[in-house]
């Protein structure tokens, strides 16, 4: 039994990467149509292109490391506890706090968000630890406080919270609801 969900899973992972490698093919073929067709574009594109390159070339290690200190340091109750379903408000505050305090650019957090999943973090609290990094950092508060006054920090942050709480419930009412229907479609 073990064994057929083993090769199962390798099947899936197989077939994952495959389509990533074609996306990965189409997105560079539609690259090189576009830099073919505006040639005046090409030196900009590279430019920024090989930067971004150098920037996950120097960030992305240490990224690895940390995922993997933290995949082996922090136990998966200790997630389920803080961050799971029966975390309740105290979970959706955290995974707010959690995403607020980093610095650092968006596609860093994927690769946390997923193993907070695989963890047994709730959805709802990934979705809120992921707005949290693009849209509520600490740094970015003091900023805005800094040039455009209290009263403008307070108000965004207030409604920023509100509207990305709502939006994480909403979604993970809806992947809820989508893998219910699709559980009765594939049952009859």
């Amino acid at each position: 039994m073990k064994r057929q969900e083993k090769q199962k899973d390798e099947r899936k992972a197989k077939k994952g990467i495959i389509r990533d490698l074609i996306i990965l093919g189409i997105f560079l073929a539609i690259t090189v149509i576009l830099l073919i067709e505006f040639p005046d574009k090409r030196e900009p594109v590279i430019a920024t292109s090989w930067d971004f390159f150098l920037e996950m070339i120097l960030i992305l290690p240490a990224v690895m490391v940390l995922l993997g200190l933290f995949a082996v340091f922090v136990p998966k109750n200790m997630v389920v506890k803080y961050l799971g379903k029966t975390s309740g408000i105290k979970g959706i505050f955290l995974a707010i706090l959690i995403g607020a305090l980093p610095t650092g650019p968006l596609y860093i957090a994927f690769p946390i968000a997923a193993t907070l999943l695989k963890k047994g973090a709730r959805i709802s609290n990934i979705i809120l630890f992921l707005s949290a990094w693009a849209c509520i950092k600490i740094p970015q508060e003091l900023v805005e406080l800094q040039f455009l006054g209290l009263q403008f920090m307070v108000t965004r942050l207030i409604l920023t919270v509100i509207f990305v709480i709502i939006m994480a419930l909403i979604i993970e009412w809806i992947m809820k609801w989508s893998e219910n229907k699709g559980g009765v479609k594939n049952a009859v």
